[in-house]
């Protein structure tokens, strides 16, 4: 093994987290140990689940490590005999206290999912596409005890495509970040990189994802709700009332509007279920009605025509 190889204590729990636990792994870098957070109740039965990173931590032999803090001294004293060189934090979902930033070698590195200082925080995929942001990347960035505000090692942008959901840019910055990491893990085994200090007067914040922002406000913009349609699919999903049922609605564009009150369905065809907005009209073209699974609008009308017919009115859920 090289001797710039490191001992990498990894932690991380989601799929964004396991793409670079798997890179990892096949690195020339050694991961000693992987924390992620305690099993959660997960599925209809509510059975208690291993996270993603969990699953190929325990398929490829690594110790895995789940304390419900870092706060406590035993959970440092653990890390403490692991002997890291450096951490890894990848969307772990713990706070690491100043104490923990201190025990590796080499500090510990975060990869972020957004162009730093913009979108700090816990759902930044999400918050820069409901902005209309036209790009985003990854950024990996030296930890310190602020909330992502650690200089920057390294970062890699991507344009946001007009048609990208949250889903399909999560996948997008999954798979830029692991060669990220791994460049710049070579470059500190090197002692050859520079930190770019953030600005923070250009922060902004990226609040954690709520089921009850997923009610759609038809006195808004059509173009932000498209916008909120793509961001929170496919979580938390968006939704309506109409005619007593809940209605979820996945996708659509944005046209002129019309006279009518907002939430008026205006008409309905193959093409869509034309909704007039505050501003303009939203054009639905993927729902999901109670109880069954998401479709094309064409399939939903086959059936169900007279829900949707013009003059019905969607209603903002709370």
């Amino acid at each position: 093994m090289s001797d710039t190889s490191l001992r990498i204590v990894f932690a991380g729990t989601p799929a964004f987290a396991d793409a670079h636990l798997r890179a990892l792994l096949a690195s020339r870098h050694r991961v000693v140990a992987v924390y992620t957070q305690p099993d959660r109740p997960a599925g209809r039965g509510k059975q208690l689940a291993m996270s993603p990173v969990k699953k190929t931590a325990a398929a490829t032999g690594v110790s895995v490590y789940q304390p419900a803090s870092l706060r406590t001294e035993e959970a440092q004293a653990e890390l403490r005999a692991l002997v890291p060189d450096l951490m890894v934090v990848v969307a772990y979902g713990l706070i690491l206290p100043q104490a923990v930033l201190d025990i590796p070698r080499l500090g510990c590195v975060n990869v972020h999912a957004s162009l730093l200082p913009r979108w700090r925080g816990a759902a930044p995929i999400q918050r820069a596409i409901e902005a209309g942001d036209a790009e985003s990347g990854v950024c990996i960035m030296q930890m310190e005890a602020g909330l992502d505000t650690g200089p920057v090692l390294h970062e890699v942008r991507c344009a946001i495509a007009d048609d990208d959901t949250g889903g399909r840019l999560h996948d997008k910055l999954a798979a830029l970040g692991p060669p990220a990491l791994l460049a710049s893990l070579d470059a500190l085994a090197a002692g050859r990189i520079q930190a770019t200090p953030q600005d923070d007067a250009l922060a902004t914040y990226a609040h954690k994802l709520d089921k009850a922002e997923g009610a759609l406000d038809w006195s808004r913009d059509a173009g932000q709700l498209v916008r909120q349609l793509r961001a929170f699919d496919p979580f938390p999903g968006c939704y309506a009332d109409l005619d007593g049922r809940r209605i979820k609605l996945w996708s659509g564009t944005s046209a002129p509007g019309a006279d009518a009150a907002p939430g008026t369905i205006l008409s309905a065809d193959r093409q869509g279920i034309r909704v007039a907005c505050g501003k303009g009209s939203l054009i639905l073209t993927e729902l999901q009605l109670p109880n069954a699974r998401r479709l094309p609008v064409a399939d939903i009308l086959n059936g169900h025509a007279t829900l949707f017919a013009p003059g019905a009115r969607f209603v903002s859920a709370h």
